[in-house]
């Protein structure tokens, strides 16, 4: 079975297409056979103006067509879209979405921050891990991080907060909501157990791939500290020169840095682990489950 999944984030969106294959014991493999990104960076017009300008929307429209075409090409009957911060703000985003269905037949769902940090757990990283230990699941996008606590095989806690690397960019974000953030962690993240973060999106990503880290081995706060001290402290030109960074990486890296680093040090977790899962991993999932049940 051939599933796909549409994440319109705030700096890119992707297209992830999965092959599910069943063991002979019934549990699903998801093997990723395309994952295409565009970084539309929607956020940089939504979080200053409240709406995707004029031109944005007319790149939304040819990457939804691009998409609608090749999901077509993969003979791919199911899939799930979703946009999340930037389209939550815009205040277009119906007539967009309105669009987008009329001229690719794509339905996009906006989904609310609490759902992102649902659809991201359901890559169940955690329950496959051990049990002496508590997770924590630190998503960073360019409008939101969200955040879900995992201990004792139970999920406790998910939250999303409006502090994501474009905002942070743009100097949108104000102390009190560093504040809020710090304060749900100290009270919600409580545990007997030693924690371990888990990390999603594509900055953790690329900070992983710069480590050479070998797969499966976490980056540590420290080192975290130190890429953030590096990045930092260079310019745009260099980052993208010395790190071969895209242009629509070199600029949030440093702002993602900075949001893994404080609900690490405020969580008080040493360790990271980057599983190379993101939101359109968890759609796929829920995707999969929605059909199974539906049989």
């Amino acid at each position: 079975m051939r599933l796909a999944a549409i994440d319109i984030g705030s700096n890119a969106a992707r297209l992830l297409i999965t092959e599910v294959i069943e063991t002979k014991e019934g549990k699903p493999q998801f093997n990723k056979l395309n994952l295409i990104r565009v970084p539309l960076r929607l956020g940089f017009d939504v979080f200053e103006m409240q709406e995707i300008s004029k031109q944005k929307v007319g790149m939304i429209m040819q990457t939804m067509k691009a998409y609608a075409h090749l999901l077509k090409a993969y003979d791919i009957q199911h899939v799930k879209a979703c946009a999340t911060s930037a389209m939550r703000d815009a205040r277009n985003s119906a007539d967009i979405i309105r669009k987008v269905k009329l001229e690719t037949g794509l339905e996009i769902k906006v989904i609310s921050g609490d759902e992102e940090a649902s659809f991201i757990y359901e890559n169940h990283i955690a329950e496959n891990l051990d049990k002496l230990h508590s997770y924590l699941y630190i998503d960073v996008g360019g409008g939101s991080t969200e955040l879900t606590f995992f201990s004792e095989g139970k999920l406790k806690y998910k939250e999303s907060f409006n502090i994501g690397t474009i905002r942070l960019l743009k100097g949108f974000v104000e102390d009190p909501s560093w504040d809020e953030m710090k304060e749900h962690l100290k009270r919600n993240t409580k545990s007997a157990l030693p924690m371990i973060a888990i990390g999603s999106g594509g900055n953790i990503n690329k900070i992983f791939s710069i480590s050479k880290r070998k797969e499966g081995k976490p980056l540590s706060l420290d080192l975290l500290k130190d890429y953030y001290k590096e990045l930092s402290s260079v310019s745009l030109e260099e980052r993208i020169r010395v790190y071969k960074l895209r242009e629509d990486r070199a600029d949030v890296i440093v702002p993602a840095l900075q949001i893994y680093i404080n609900v690490m040090r405020w969580a008080d977790i040493p360790e990271i682990y980057v599983p190379k899962i993101g939101l359109a991993d968890g759609l796929v999932q829920s995707l999969y489950a929605e059909l199974k049940h539906s049989l």
